[in-house]
């Protein structure tokens, strides 16, 4: 395969009652473990840089590598930038070959976050990319609280952004490590009467399995974005590759014994979103 857009990872999902993970990555060694997670798993994965992995490899490296991964890759693989906040950051991605944008607007007041993020998908799609947009500020565990998202609010930011795919606000909790409580049902009904576009969850990885199963499977909901789960599944293997061996210095050496891990923790991830 090669590198697709968002809506062309996304629509077939939306139709096809099925979800498709937006995995975060921090490097070369996660980014090609997700790769072959989903390729062992016969579906398509997004690729995800963040604010974190954009501080520490810029956008230009980023989207080759992104790139090269996708190009070589036996399913559909998109190259997404996550909370982008600004026009420029997306503007730089897409010019270092992202196939898709995320332009976070959530925490202005719905007016401007519409003609922000309108502005942002015009852009993208003058260039074949696609555009997710977030109505409805969703927090971060310990940290900021999040603001439910309103339905019609959504409707109306659906309706005037022509956005690709909607990140909406329902319980769900960035970073956070557990998986209880879950995710808001009524609150998402109540959303996707309103609108036909995608649905994202951010901080997928609070959800409880079974709970993006059935939504992945019966709802609008498309795209999950996991992160924190997988950064602790490549934290535990890295600790167990270095305590292994203490003499040992060779960093390409002990970044090898990660990829099986992080690959099977992203294979249990993605299973979960693929059709009954």
């Amino acid at each position: 395969m090669s590198l697709v857009t968002l809506a062309e990872a996304l629509q077939p999902a939306l139709r096809g009652n099925y979800a498709v993970a937006g995995l975060v990555t921090l490097g070369w060694e996660d980014m090609r473990a997700y790769v072959a997670a989903a390729e062992a798993e016969n579906c398509p994965v997004i690729l995800q840089a963040g604010p974190s992995c954009r501080e520490h490899t810029p956008l230009p490296v980023l989207g080759k590598m992104f790139r090269y991964l996708a190009e070589n890759a036996s399913v559909p693989v998109v190259a997404h930038l996550d909370h982008g906040y600004t026009a420029d950051e997306c503007r730089m991605a897409i010019d270092s070959g992202f196939s898709s944008v995320m332009f976070d607007g959530s925490r202005k007041p719905l007016a401007e976050n519409i003609a922000e993020t309108r502005a942002i998908v015009e852009m993208a799609h003058a260039a074949g990319v696609s555009c997710e947009g977030e109505i409805g500020f969703v927090g971060y565990s310990g940290g900021e609280g999040s603001a439910g998202t309103d339905p019609e609010e959504a409707a109306q930011f659906a309706r005037e952004t022509g956005v690709d795919a909607m990140a909406i606000s329902v319980g769900n909790v960035h970073l956070q490590q557990d998986k209880e409580g879950g995710l808001d049902e009524p609150r998402i009904r109540a959303i996707e009467t309103l609108t036909d576009v995608p649905l994202v969850i951010h901080g997928g990885s609070g959800v409880p399995v079974a709970q993006r199963t059935a939504l992945a499977r019966g709802s609008k909901i498309c795209k999950f974005n996991i992160g924190t789960e997988l950064r602790m599944a490549f934290g535990h293997a890295l600790r167990d590759a270095v305590n292994a061996d203490p003499d040992r210095f060779d960093r390409v050496q002990i970044l090898k014994e990660t990829h099986d891990p992080v690959e099977a923790a992203a294979r249990r991830v993605l299973s979960a979103f693929k059709p009954g």
